[in-house]
């Protein structure tokens, strides 16, 4: 969930589904059959620097 709230337990989604975590990305990544949770953690990564919402 650290994707949602900082925390760093990125596997653990604390009882709600709808936060982010590993598996969210994961399963991104096998709805284009052609690349890897990494390569979707770091289209989003570059997707937030291009909207400047991230650092």
């Amino acid at each position: 969930m650290c994707y949602s709230c900082g925390c760093g337990e990125t596997r653990k989604d604390h009882g709600d589904p709808r936060n982010i975590t590993d598996k969210t990305f994961e399963e991104a990544a096998k709805a284009t059959d052609k690349m890897e949770s990494g390569d979707a953690k770091q289209n989003t990564v570059n997707l937030l620097k291009k909207k400047g919402e991230a650092v």
